[in-house]
């Protein structure tokens, strides 16, 4: 905690990204509960809900190859502020949906916003080592993480109880205007090299050719064993993790029967095991070489795959919290590892195809996962599947320590400045 007091007072840079973080990712969860508590009211279906999560996961899917080349070829704080904006318009539209709750406006609303995300959230991701010294790196990308997941544990805590007694029409204006806020914090952001990326040598000859200059991406992350095994285990992670989305909808009414404060109850403890988690990999991360942090990472995918399993078969509703909560400790602490190791080794001009490939290769296999889990929830109950989930997400921890035991993750060199 230190740290991260340190880095808000002393850099000016990482404090205004970090209000608007605090900001903007509070709004978002408002939209989220309110979006699917509305859908569970009007309809009761999981299909719904899982068609919702398709509406929002396809575009980011779609966005990602367009928002790496954009961000690594324009001033990466302008596009954040377009993103920003139009966010903040499609937030409000929302509003429509209260009168209206068609599921087809909800699946376009809900497209709109998505698609604009990647431009905002990939492009955080790379301007990181630009506003921070080395030193501060790690810090700051555990404190962006860690505060992600705080975001998470109050605004989704906050907007269960803040539906159920104001309405749905009052969460969708309040994610409007967070949108807003955080464009007026990009906007103060400040850096003397400026906020667009260093090219390289093929800079003038991909210019009119993004479709290159994205393979020239993917092939940097095929030719680097940490960044593509780093990949890998976020696409396996996914293979449950988007199953595991839907589920948490369908467990806080149809298991516990706790309406949206249910809800929200549940994505508000999976929160509090991201925040513990984020801290807890701040630490490992401070504290463990490169060796170490290998090593690491199967032990928490399969702490997270088991502790969503067994919260999927528990008939109490607190051990349930508790193990949701256990659950999202391991897969923070991966997340903030593999993300330092990311801004550490990842040359400035391939940052954001890096991060928004990244995305999208989540999203993907997202994807796949959610419309299983929202076809089988039509037939099978919210329990097995839950299992599978768990299980899909830890076998992860497989194919890394095979690739960690057979020599194929070696340590690539460290970028200089942040930029090289």
């Amino acid at each position: 905690m230190p740290d991260f007091l340190d880095l808000l007072r002393q850099n000016r840079n990482y404090r205004y990204t970090w209000l608007g973080q605090v900001v903007s990712e509070t709004g978002d969860y408002f939209n989220n509960i309110a979006v699917f508590a509305l859908v569970m009211e009007v309809t009761g279906s999981g299909l719904v809900v899982s068609g919702v999560m398709l509406s929002r996961a396809i575009p980011a899917v779609l966005a990602g190859p367009v928002a790496g080349v954009v961000l690594d070829r324009f001033d990466r704080r302008h596009v954040m502020l377009a993103s920003d904006l139009i966010r903040a318009v499609v937030a409000l539209a929302f509003v429509l949906t209260v009168r209206h709750p068609s599921a087809w406006l909800l699946y376009t609303l809900s497209a709109l916003l998505m698609f604009a995300s990647p431009f905002f959230t990939s492009g955080r991701a790379a301007i990181l080592p630009v506003i921070t010294r080395p030193e501060e790196l790690h810090t700051a990308n555990s404190l962006t993480q860690t505060t992600q997941w705080a975001t998470q544990t109050a605004g989704t805590m906050l907007a269960g109880f803040a539906v159920a007694r104001m309405g749905f029409a009052w969460a969708f204006v309040f994610n409007s205007l967070s949108f807003v806020f955080s464009a007026l914090a990009v906007w103060k952001l400040r850096a003397a090299q400026g906020f667009v990326a260093r090219q390289g040598k093929t800079r003038s000859a991909a210019l009119h050719r993004p479709w290159r200059e994205y393979l020239e991406g993917l092939a940097y992350i095929r030719a680097t064993p940490l960044v593509f095994w780093i990949g890998m285990v976020s696409v396996g992670w996914a293979t449950g993790g988007g199953a595991a989305q839907i589920l948490f909808t369908l467990f806080g009414e149809q298991v516990f029967h706790r309406g949206a404060a249910g809800i929200g109850a549940i994505w508000g403890f999976a929160g509090l095991g991201l925040l513990v988690g984020g801290w807890l990999g701040h630490v490992v991360g401070r504290h463990t070489g490169f060796t170490g942090y290998k090593r690491s990472i199967p032990i928490c995918y399969i702490i997270h795959g088991a502790a969503y399993v067994a919260f999927s078969q528990v008939s109490s509703y607190v051990l349930a919290l508790g193990l949701v909560c256990l659950s999202r400790v391991g897969m923070a602490v991966c997340s903030v590892l593999n993300y330092s190791q990311l801004l550490r080794h990842t040359p400035d001009r391939f940052r954001g195809r890096t991060f928004s490939t990244m995305e999208s290769l989540r999203w993907s296999v997202m994807i796949l996962s959610m419309a299983a889990a929202g076809v089988a929830s039509v037939h099978f109950s919210p329990r097995a599947i839950g299992t599978i989930a768990g299980i899909l997400s830890s076998l992860t921890a497989v194919f890394w320590a095979w690739a960690d035991w057979t020599g194929r993750i070696p340590e690539p060199a460290l970028v200089q400045n942040g930029l090289s």
